[in-house]
């Protein structure tokens, strides 16, 4: 194997300017990591804000750093440990937070944050599931109690995580209510919502009713009217704390990874996607205003 490749890091913190498409060299894979061939990335468009993402577990600076934390790819490496998976397998998940990403020809990640990826979707596709999809199931299930014949509103429905999130909610019978602004109604009723409320409208709180659950992914004054209208028996955020609001940072989680797999192998889930672009113009795809819908995907191209 060669002993470099290339990836997309930054060497200072800031934005999306910072990023340099440049040779690094290939990571080896620690105890009970596997080392991945990656095939494609995801990001989140805030992660260069994240302080995980310049600094190691100890807070010690860890620049240059590689961002996008959504891999699919091919082991090629098994650390000492790592028996779950065999070389040549396929598979998809996390890295973790204070770790480099999947931005780069290869990656090493912790094998238990790892499962078998589903194979009715494109290697490619399997990218824009991970952190969504977690994300999603987190905040549904596990924190939401979201069941069947429940009622959720999803706010930045049309977003990678609320795609996700719409398709999830729908597969157990519940009632999804969307909202974002206007001109995304069409395409989240493709996705499966029952209505759509406005978020460009002052008064869409009243338009949405009362639900059991809301599921916000907008936060700021869309969080504040949320809990001021109290719209939601309960209400999640991923993106702010709030005051009588379950805040929560996700988890790699293996057999939700599976779960979510199985899903889309079974046709009842599929991944979106909003923008693609090779690892040597990945930059572009931080840059604000990119794709309000989908996830964006990172492919290297060697």
């Amino acid at each position: 194997m060669d002993e470099s490749m290339y990836a997309l890091r930054s060497h200072q913190r800031g934005g999306s300017e910072g990023l340099v498409y440049e040779e690094a060299p290939i990571p080896e894979p620690g105890t009970g990591d596997v080392l991945l061939r990656v095939t494609a990335a995801s990001l989140t468009p805030t992660e260069l804000g994240w302080a995980e993402t310049w600094v190691d577990r100890r807070g010690l600076n860890r620049t240059p750093t590689i961002p996008c934390h959504e891999v699919s790819g091919t082991v090629a490496q098994r650390g000492y440990g790592a028996a779950r998976f065999e070389v040549g397998d396929e598979v998809f998940g996390l890295t973790d937070w204070y770790r480099d990403g999947a931005a780069a020809g290869f990656v090493a990640v912790e094998a238990r944050n790892l499962a078998k990826r589903p194979t009715r979707c494109g290697a490619v596709e399997a990218a824009a599931l991970p952190l969504a999809g977690l994300t999603a199931w987190q905040a549904l299930f596990d924190h939401g109690q979201l069941g069947a014949g429940g009622s959720v509103l999803i706010t930045g429905a049309t977003g990678g995580v609320g795609s996700i999130a719409i398709q999830l909610a729908n597969g157990v019978g519940a009632t999804v209510i969307g909202a974002g602004h206007g001109a995304q109604a069409p395409y989240a009723a493709d996705l499966g919502t029952k209505a759509f409320v406005d978020l460009d409208d002052p008064s869409w709180s009243r338009e949405a009713g009362h639900v059991d659950l809301a599921f916000d992914l907008v936060g700021g004054g869309v969080l504040d009217q949320l809990a001021r209208d109290a719209v939601a028996a309960r209400t999640v955020s991923v993106v702010e704390p709030h005051e009588d609001v379950v805040f929560f940072v996700v988890e790699p989680d293996r057999v939700t990874l599976a779960e979510i797999a199985h899903r889309v192998d079974a046709g009842d889930l599929r991944p979106v996607i909003g923008l693609t672009v090779s690892l040597a113009e990945g930059r572009s795809a931080f840059e604000p205003g990119q794709s309000p819908t989908g996830k964006r995907v990172i492919v290297p191209t060697s």
